[in-house]
């Protein structure tokens, strides 16, 4: 117990948590395969994420929560739109036409592209004149380029697998690998968008697990809208497939829910780089799955791409921790205003941090 208890408990149940978001990925690749509407998906799952996490939210947080307001309501809703309707609308979207390896990869660079916005947004600021500095330029840059990669690139299949005698020609699967890279760019995009909009929401409404209720009912909401582009036939919401109920019930209570929890643990414990370190072991997870259990072929550019992306990923996270770390050795306020500038700039950096890694998308 002294390690589980000790200093082994956040790296164990990180590691444990991505390899469960990456069978997720892989349990809803083949269920969209079947070809179910990824939004009856996306409402399913917050919808059951929200009766998971109501308990949890009303007791932890009964004392100091604020009153919600009209106006923090319309915050939370544009919140929901951005962090979990239009994430979840391309990003399954961008799954139905990849892989689980794929959105996987495109996860990892999350950090790099939501760092990108709060420079543009001055939520961070970057000083080009240090190591530092040049290296988290220069791990974003590698983050990006293994996304193009793995955009443009498709390559020859490393595997073989019984998909490869189903599977359309060439130019036509290349051009359904492309067009899913897109979309699953733009739901990361999207997502780092919600980061900074939800670093304000934090200020006004600071409850992260009812924040969390609330997006997911919005979101449960938007989403059930957004399935009437596609459908709107109402048996399409009646699940009859075993695969299909277990994959969803797994996606919205473990995935969704308790993940949520334990990530939420994890960075009070380690910190928000720490966790971030972790995204590899859910793209590896999600390879493996598809790999050994659905026998999906596994492609050069992927692989390729991917070690790119998780390059760039470590090399951004290291130099955001020289940072953190060089900012708190060299903080020396002249007067109280000057404190309380900084305090108020990494309050809103830390609370940017955390978000990066809620597991939202699947």
């Amino acid at each position: 117990m002294g390690y589980i208890d000790g200093k082994w408990a956040p790296l164990i149940m990180m590691t444990v948590i991505h390899m469960i978001n990456g069978m997720v990925n892989a349990l809803i690749k083949k269920v969209l395969d079947g070809g179910i509407n990824h939004m009856v998906i996306a409402t399913y799952r917050l919808g059951i994420s929200t009766i998971f996490l109501l308990p949890i939210a009303y007791f932890w947080e009964r004392k100091t929560r604020p009153k919600l307001t009209i106006s923090i309501s319309c915050q939370l809703f544009i919140s929901a739109l951005f962090g979990a309707s239009l994430v979840l609308y391309f990003y399954l979207l961008g799954l139905t036409y990849t892989s689980a390896t794929l959105g996987s990869a495109f996860t990892a660079i999350m950090p790099a592209l939501t760092f990108i916005m709060a420079l543009i947004f001055r939520f961070e600021k970057l000083n080009m004149k240090t190591k530092v500095g040049y290296g988290i330029v220069l791990g974003t840059m590698i983050s990006l380029g293994g996304a193009l990669i793995l955009t443009i690139y498709q390559g020859i299949p490393l595997t073989n697998s019984q998909e490869q005698a189903s599977t359309l020609n060439h130019l036509t699967r290349h051009a359904h690998w492309t067009k899913g890279c897109i979309y699953l760019f733009i739901s990361v995009m999207f997502f780092s968008s919600w980061m900074l909009i939800q670093a304000k929401v934090n200020v006004n409404y600071p409850c992260p697990y009812s924040s969390t209720v609330i997006l997911s009912a919005f979101g449960t909401l938007q989403c059930a809208l957004l399935s009437l582009i596609k459908t709107r036939n109402v048996e399409e919401w009646i699940l009859k497939d075993r695969l299909t109920i277990i994959t969803i019930i797994i996606a919205g209570v473990v995935a969704q829910g308790m993940c949520t929890v334990g990530i939420s643990w994890c960075i009070k414990q380690r910190g928000p780089v720490f966790t971030s370190a972790f995204t590899p072991v859910m793209l590896m997870s999600a390879t493996l799955f598809d790999f050994l259990i659905f026998h999906r072929m596994i492609y050069l550019g992927s692989v390729i791409g991917s070690v790119v992306v998780v390059i760039g990923l470590y090399v951004f996270l290291w130099s955001k921790s020289r940072q953190v770390n060089d900012c708190e050795i060299n903080k020396l306020p002249t007067n109280a205003v000057e404190e309380e500038k900084e305090d108020e700039d990494h309050t809103n950096v830390n609370k940017l941090g955390n978000l990066l890694v809620i597991p939202m998308t699947p």
